[in-house]
């Protein structure tokens, strides 16, 4: 592997989201837009739909390829809302992003009634922490042509990942989840084409296993599919730096930009600004090695 342009896999080397394509041989960064009140980065400050729309376009307009939109917390120690609640936040914002802004939008939910609700009002990717594994999610997915997903790893739930998790190899059983999910997935009628892959940073994982997800990331592109980071002012970084989440920018676009040197296609990240200074300099390096 080149020191910035990894070896895809012929096969998973585009995808496409509703009506957008991208291609995945080339870094693209996703920005995270959460409608919540207690998001653990800026919980409250986008949870209106004028400052949501706001955010949104101002991400766009620095060069988010993706719009991922969330209405649940999944921080550590979240509480789950009801999927009344997640939809009523999510939907107008998802609708007004797609048809006024012509974004492409991501949904980070494993609500299954939200993911078709999010389909038709034109959403092109599904990213789910919890890997489809709630009841109905597979089922909803699969009859969703068109639009990609991502499958996520997390030990535990939210209010539970945390305490105490551990693993007998990491690596091993990290990839082991998501390659069986990916295999329940194509079972239900899902073309791997339409796959992408996170392997969850901070999402039951302690400062030890995100470092070694990070410094092994490339070994999750033997799995065969495009690869998603988003290790944006994670929990790590605080307890690496000492420093509050809005003092973990440099650090996440360190981190994002050794994720995309080892393979990461898609970067969710809070920063879009910094991280695209990044992605544009890692594009220019992978194009001279073409």
């Amino acid at each position: 592997m080149s020191a910035v342009n990894p070896v895809f896999p012929d096969s998973f080397k585009h995808v496409t989201m509703g009506g957008h394509a991208l291609d995945l041989t080339k870094v693209h960064v996703m920005g995270v837009l959460n409608v919540t009140p207690d998001s653990f980065s800026d919980g409250g400050r986008f949870n209106t739909f004028d400052a949501a729309l706001k955010q949104a376009e101002a991400m766009l307009v620095a060069g988010a390829a993706i719009i991922d939109v969330g209405g649940e917390s999944t921080r550590p120690g979240a509480k789950s809302v009801s999927s009344n609640e997640e939809i009523a936040r999510v939907c107008p914002v998802v609708e007004a992003l797609v048809n006024k802004l012509g974004a492409c939008v991501s949904v980070d939910t494993s609500n299954p009634v939200l993911m078709r609700e999010a389909v038709a009002l034109g959403a092109g990717l599904i990213n789910d922490v919890r890997g489809f594994r709630r009841e109905g999610a597979v089922a909803a997915i699969a009859e969703s042509e068109g639009v990609a997903l991502c499958v996520m790893h997390m030990q535990g739930e939210p209010d539970t990942m945390q305490q105490n998790p551990s693993y007998a190899e990491l690596m091993g059983d990290v990839s082991a989840f998501l390659q069986a999910r990916c295999e329940v997935l194509q079972q239900a009628g899902v073309d791997a084409g339409r796959i992408i892959l996170d392997p969850g940073f901070g999402f039951g994982k302690t400062l030890e296993h995100n470092l070694l997800m990070l410094h092994r990331f490339d070994e999750f592109l033997s799995l065969g599919y495009p690869l998603l980071a988003g290790v944006s002012r994670k929990s790590m970084f605080g307890a690496l730096l000492d420093k509050p989440v809005d003092q973990r920018m440099v650090a996440s676009v360190v981190g994002a930009s050794l994720a995309a040197q080892k393979g990461a296609s898609i970067l969710r990240v809070h920063d879009v600004n910094e991280t695209m200074d990044a992605a544009k300099l890692i594009n220019a390096l992978r194009q001279l090695e073409d």
